[in-house]
């Protein structure tokens, strides 16, 4: 059973996934606002959410090494892939989602920050239903979610982060809201979200 976290909570993600934690997916998943009221209904709600996924990655001094995003869906190391843009966040389940071998990672890698902006700026007033949440890529199976339930005139949320420690792999809900239309926008916000 998949644990939710509350905003700044985390979890032991080898704890949590048992053992044999070699991959994990990061799914992140939203809806349009449908439009509501007489009008609403009579005009329909065509309005189509272009949220994008990001994964920055960072070394120990919280410095920048990668950034996988739609213009990049590969890191250069090839561990982390980028499952491609969803335009509209229609349909069931996960819009987007980042693939992450972490045995492959290198060992520089400390902390995987995971992003989510609004490339055509709209706002997080016309979203609703966001989550992430991590899986185990050898059965699929849920570890953790976090739901983003903050609305507002925001166009970028930091989500989560995983951080390399002594004991494996942390992952922990972040929620912050920023402002960014693409993820290099959101680099340095991504930073001070998860400085100690």
């Amino acid at each position: 059973m998949a644990l939710t976290l509350s905003k700044n909570q985390s979890i032991s993600l080898e704890k949590t996934a048992g053992s044999g934690l070699t991959a994990i997916s990061l799914g992140l998943g939203w809806d349009p606002v449908k439009a509501g009221g007489f009008f609403g209904k009579l005009l329909g709600s065509n309005d189509e959410i272009d949220l994008d996924a990001s994964c920055i990655v960072l070394n120990g001094d919280l410095q920048p090494i990668d950034l996988v995003w739609f213009r990049q869906l590969k890191s250069r190391d090839g561990s982390i892939q980028h499952s491609g843009d969803n335009l509209t966040g229609e349909g069931e389940g996960d819009d987007e989602s980042i693939k992450v071998d972490l045995q492959r990672l290198p060992s520089e890698v400390k902390y995987l920050v995971f992003t989510v902006n609004s490339f055509r700026g709209q706002t997080f007033d016309k979203v609703e239903n966001a989550y992430c949440r991590i899986l185990k890529q050898s059965n699929n199976n849920e570890l953790a979610r976090f739901n983003l339930r903050e609305k507002g005139g925001h166009t970028g949320v930091v989500m989560a982060c995983l951080t390399r420690s002594a004991g494996g792999w942390e992952f922990k809900a972040i929620g912050q809201s920023t402002n960014g239309r693409t993820a290099d926008d959101l680099v340095n916000l991504a930073v001070q979200a998860i400085r100690p």
